[in-house]
């Protein structure tokens, strides 16, 4: 996860910028930069920039003695181009004049860079975030605002920025859409940043910033203004009271609560500069695999745990059906006790958030001494098993911080889904206008995800306030929906310490229905896919049996659902692939709120650790 940290004002601009960016690294980030307005230097924009930790920045700058009162600063989390100090923010335009900080996706960079470089630009870095820096460049008559506007005029994607222009003294001009931002007022200056943590030390009156706005701001002013026209916005500051911990939870009362909502923004990181909508082309260049390769894989082993194993259970599905290869899916833990038949021709598929799960690091290294091909699916840049694997596909997620993973699971299952995409490309089993269906379908996903998280806490609410002193809990689902169960019952166990189990709907006769009776939660997974009306079948055998039901499906399909249940949760439709990255979002939610009402501790449930690192 980027952090922005900026600053304009009558104190040194770095000392500032580095303590944000500290108190901003629980994000996660793989390398960070500076840029000043040094006045005493008529203006000039110096620049540093380090790969790895804060502390790599912070050594390059000890012994400058840099006087300058307005800067930007960053941290970032790799996603366009790999992590090193040529692709670290700021980024600059070609005259090094004006640099640019950037969180979020510029997802027509790579027409906008061509049309740039035929127009005599030069980048030296494989970022999106540098095209916005020679675009607004273009744009630049003396009106630093007016420049901005124009440029993201012709951007489509997400974006929180910071601009400084060696032109414009003491100012500092942000802007964002999709992506947070937050200006801090002080008696010292102003702030920015894409975090509140990062401006406690300073201020706790802040103006936030929404969709589609942006800022200038000096030393003594802050002026908003729509993105659109620059019309004035009138906003009122706010005063924060929070203490350092719940100023990282962004104002929720738990962590999971938080990353439940951070997940549009995670899927969008994990999938964002991968993935082509208008060709249904996908570029994964770190997992080493091209069309030879590809060809030679006769089987898949998914490898994983908990809710990274119910992950590689949906991914089978998907892989299975765009891919024509034979998957397996293992709990790592029982993978090397058995004999297993693993060959040079199969591909090994660990997945970890923290990539230092012992038992799926066990498993993953006993494939490759049998000589598999491992790519890694894992949320840590440097962790064991990225070091170890043959190629890895980073999540981006950034920290979860909540034991109960949400947020990791969503973008695991993203993912799964471009591995699938890449490797049906690559066989060619996928027909061109199916990926660049499904390509299109994946990136319309985060706003979807946005959207069905807006209004869906006061939704589940209800159902929570009546079910949450159940002793017991069936989930049930279909196809790819029977992991969702799974998860679900699993993330209301881990919470709220309610006995749950999932069940493939089709197994209700073989044995679970025993269980139903007038006091037993049932929630039933009934969106409009090829087996919906099995699904609907298995329910109507519970609402029967005077089960308690609760139902999840689809929008617009209301007036069927509520046939079968008063307690009805939808969500909007989708390509049926991408149905279970949907449905989790009020699981989730249901389990939280249930756990919440119960007063359990959510974030750190007992007996759990949020990593596993001993077998």
């Amino acid at each position: 996860m980027c952090g922005i940290v900026g600053y304009t004002g009558r104190r040194r601009a770095v000392p500032i910028i580095i303590e944000g960016l500290r108190r901003l690294e629980y994000r996660g980030y793989d390398s960070a930069g500076v840029a000043c307005r040094d006045d005493a230097d008529n203006g000039r924009i110096l620049r540093r920039r380090a790969r790895g930790k804060l502390v790599r920045l912070e050594e390059l700058l000890e012994d400058q003695d840099i006087r300058s009162t307005t800067g930007l600063g960053h941290t970032r989390w790799a996603t366009h181009g790999a992590p090193s100090e040529d692709n670290a923010h700021p980024h600059c335009d070609c005259s090094g004049d004006l640099v640019v900080v950037h969180n979020g996706i510029i997802e027509n960079h790579r027409s906008l860079k061509e049309e740039l470089i035929a127009a005599g630009h030069c980048f030296s870095s494989d970022t999106d975030t540098e095209v916005l820096a020679h675009l607004i460049e273009t744009e630049l008559d003396g009106d630093l605002a007016r420049a901005v506007r124009a440029a993201l005029a012709r951007v489509k994607g997400s974006f929180a920025i910071g601009v400084l222009w060696r032109g414009a003294a003491d100012t500092l001009v942000a802007a964002r859409r999709h992506s947070p931002l937050v200006i801090g007022v002080s008696d010292a200056g102003s702030h920015l940043a894409s975090d509140i943590p990062a401006l406690l030390p300073y201020t706790r009156e802040v103006i936030f910033l929404n969709d589609d706005e942006m800022a200038v701001i000096t030393s003594d002013s802050r002026e908003i203004m729509t993105l659109s026209n620059g019309s004035p916005i009138n906003r009122e500051i706010t005063t924060v009271d929070w203490n350092a911990a719940m100023a990282e939870k962004a104002g929720y009362k738990h962590f999971m609560l938080k990353e439940i909502f951070e997940q549009p923004e995670a899927v969008s990181n994990t999938i964002r500069g991968r993935v082509d909508p208008e060709s249904g082309g996908i570029t994964l260049p770190e997992t080493g695999l091209d069309e030879k390769s590809a060809a030679r894989i006769s089987r898949i082993t998914l490898l994983a745990c908990g809710t990274s194993w119910h992950a590689a259970l949906i991914a089978r599905y998907w892989i299975e059906k765009w891919c024509r290869i034979p998957v397996e899916v293992d709990i790592a833990s029982e993978f090397r006790y058995r004999s297993i038949l693993i060959d040079a021709n199969s591909l090994v598929v660990p997945i970890s958030q923290s990539g230092e799960t012992a038992d799926t690091l066990a498993g993953m290294r006993r494939a490759m001494e049998m000589g598999a091909r491992v790519v890694a699916i894992c949320n840590v840049v440097g962790s064991t098993m990225t070091r170890e694997a043959d190629g890895t596909i980073y999540t981006h997620a950034g920290p979860e911080i909540g034991v109960a993973s949400t947020k990791a699971f969503t973008s695991q299952l993203a993912a799964l889904f471009l591995l699938t995409l890449h490797l049906g490309r690559l066989r060619g089993s996928i027909a061109p206008e199916t990926a660049v269906r499904l390509a299109a379908a994946l990136t319309e996903l985060p706003l979807l995800m946005e959207e069905e998280l807006r209004d869906l806490e006061s939704r589940t609410m209800p159902v929570a306030e009546e079910f949450n002193r159940a002793r017991d809990f069936i989930y049930l689902g279909r196809g790819m929906n029977f992991p969702v169960a799974l998860e679900g019952a699993l993330k209301l166990k881990e919470i709220s310490y309610i006995h749950a189990e999932g069940y493939p709907a089709g197994e209700l006769k073989h044995g679970p229905i025993a269980l139903v009776d007038r006091e037993m939660p049932i929630l039933a997974l009934l969106p409009r896919d090829p087996v919906y009306d099995k699904a609907v079948s298995n329910a109507e055998e519970v609402k029967a049996r005077r089960g308690r039901l609760i139902v999840v499906g689809s929008r617009g399909d209301e007036k069927n659902l509520r046939e079968l249940s008063r307690h009805v949760l939808v969500v909007p439709e989708i390509e049926e692939d991408l149905y279970p990255m949907l449905l989790s979002l009020p699981l989730q939610l249901l389990a939280y709120q249930i756990a919440n009402l119960r007063g359990c501790d959510v974030d750190q449930p007992r007996n759990l650790a949020k990593s596993v690192t001993v077998e």
